[in-house]
């Protein structure tokens, strides 16, 4: 005849007593037992008995095949299929360890559970992203699609050009909305707008837009509003022409595609590209010029790639503080790390700390490729009473061969002046004297010196 097996039930008893708002010497009265016994159950240091589990159904008017679950043994399968991972191959784990472990911290068992979940899951994504790139990164396969193209369409510059001479005409894109579409333009304050930048109440066709945005992204937004109504067709058919994995790709490209056509339609191919040459790329000047923001204005160079007024290839990236990067467009083939931080002696980084100011810099890579960067950090909303100023950084990039083009490094020669040497990222770069170094280059055999410390922070065998 086989011993019936002893029921511990202490967690599940201190939820209960818990949840019944109950401390141990109310719950001890109700079942007619020392406080004590209570603290020894809920410890798992005692059994509940087969009277005390009548007692807690009678007295709480529960099922008694509820009160009866054993959780313990549960947790302690869930968690025994989880330590079968191969990454515990080394580790004596006694099955008596994990059912004590089931049993008195069930608590714990669901963390290690939970986070066992996330970490098979994120090993997954990665898997994925290994085998199948961009399929698991949206962004990433946008990012490459963009780069395929080198960030030139010239269907929507065709349309967004047709549609600046429509604007200019009607003397406005706010008065062209309402002369041709019949939509008002109306600006509003932040409570109303509820956190939209730009919102079209189709019911009375209106056009809202936040009050407290800038003129240059209030321009932006109209023109995105005239770009999503007007040149449809045209950035559906970039949108079909590459093949998006997933459903959040193609919102990705869909969005990225209005914003070229917005940005076009500020900034026309021909005039901006003519006007780009003239003031020697002078950001600022043609950001007043075109009524465009720093930054529209920076992120428009970079598509200047019509085969018959093609001009200077940039490479354009934008971070925040942390070093995040939320925009990157490439057409100057400056090495830049997918995964990773960038180099730290880039001026972008140190863009934060000159606010508003444009600084330049000579690059060297490791291979001897020489690059110029202008860097500026820029405003990206906030700064109201209560609410954090957003400032993002943002480095255009081109081949130091045609630096001397820029307003910025006119006269200079590209092949004689003083460079940073910089790397794609610390991993990936083998200057062993680098004093900003975070971590050592893949490859690089670290050596140790009990009598000598260097300025770097590693050092690396010769060979």
């Amino acid at each position: 005849m086989a011993i019936p097996k002893p029921l511990y039930m202490g967690p599940r008893l201190k939820r209960l007593r818990r949840e019944l708002g109950l401390t141990q010497a109310a719950m001890a009265g109700d079942l007619d037992i020392s406080p004590s016994y209570i603290a020894l159950l809920e410890r798992n240091q005692r059994p509940v008995t087969a009277d005390l589990l009548l007692r807690l159904a009678r007295g709480y008017r529960l099922e008694i095949g509820d009160l009866a679950v054993d959780e313990g043994a549960e947790y302690a399968r869930r968690i025994g299929e989880l330590l079968r991972d191969p990454i515990f191959a080394d580790i004596d784990l006694p099955a008596l360890e994990v059912a004590d472990l089931a049993a008195s911290f069930p608590g714990i068992s669901e963390a290690l559970l939970r986070l066992y979940g996330a970490y098979t899951r994120e090993a997954a994504a990665l898997a994925v992203r290994g085998d199948e790139p961009g399929a698991a990164d949206p962004v990433g396969e946008v990012r490459a699609f963009l780069a395929r193209h080198r960030n030139y369409f010239p269907a929507l510059d065709a349309r967004a050009e047709a549609l600046s001479a429509a604007i200019a005409d009607a003397e406005g894109a706010r008065q062209y909305l309402a002369k041709v579409h019949g939509i008002r333009t109306r600006d509003l304050p932040p409570p109303v707008m509820m956190g939209a930048k730009r919102r079209f109440d189709r019911h009375n066709q209106q056009l809202l837009l936040d009050d407290t945005l800038t003129a240059a992204t209030k321009a932006f937004q109209t023109a995105l509003h005239i770009a999503y109504t007007e040149a449809r067709p045209q950035i559906a058919a970039v949108t079909a022409e590459a093949g998006m994995t997933s459903a959040t790709a193609k919102m990705l490209l869909r969005r990225a595609a209005a914003d070229y056509t917005a940005a076009a339609i500020l900034m026309p191919y021909d005039r901006f590209a003519r006007a780009a040459e003239d003031r020697a790329y002078d950001i600022a000047a043609l950001a007043r010029l075109f009524g465009t923001s720093f930054e529209q204005t920076a992120h428009r160079l970079t598509t200047l790639n019509r085969p018959d007024a093609e001009r200077i290839a940039f490479f354009f990236i934008r971070i925040d503080s942390a070093g995040n990067v939320s925009k990157r467009l490439d057409r100057a083939g400056f090495p830049f790390a997918a995964q990773g931080g960038s180099c730290p002696l880039w001026n972008v980084h140190e863009a934060f700390a000159a606010r508003r100011q444009i600084i330049t810099q000579w690059l060297e890579m490791p291979g001897g490729e020489r690059f110029f960067s202008i860097a500026r950090s820029v405003y990206a909303g906030g700064g109201g009473h209560g609410q954090p100023a957003i400032e993002r950084a943002i480095a255009l990039v081109c081949a130091a061969k045609d630096a001397p083009r820029l307003i910025y490094a006119a006269g200079a020669d590209p092949r004689a002046a003083p460079a940073t040497p910089i790397g794609v990222s610390c991993r990936l770069c083998n200057r062993a004297e680098c004093t900003a170094r975070a971590a050592p280059p893949i490859g690089r055999e670290i050596t140790a010196d009990d009598y000598r410390r260097g300025a770097a922070p590693f050092g690396f065998a010769e060979s």
